[in-house]
């Protein structure tokens, strides 16, 4: 897979995850959805990292 598809991915996931939030919590969930959003953010990047320096 590459890895602006696994971006890209990452990306829809955190704008459903806002959006859930948002529209079913009505915001309730802000520390949770920061929390993953980061943790998806952090993981993003060491994947970037760990395939940048393959090449």
């Amino acid at each position: 897979m590459q890895i602006s598809r696994i971006l890209l991915l990452i990306i829809l996931i955190m704008q459903l995850i806002t959006l859930i939030n948002v529209t079913i919590f009505q915001g309730e969930w802000n520390g949770i959805v920061l929390f993953l959003h980061t943790a998806l953010f952090v993981t993003v990047l060491a994947f970037y990292t760990m395939t940048k320096n393959e090449k």
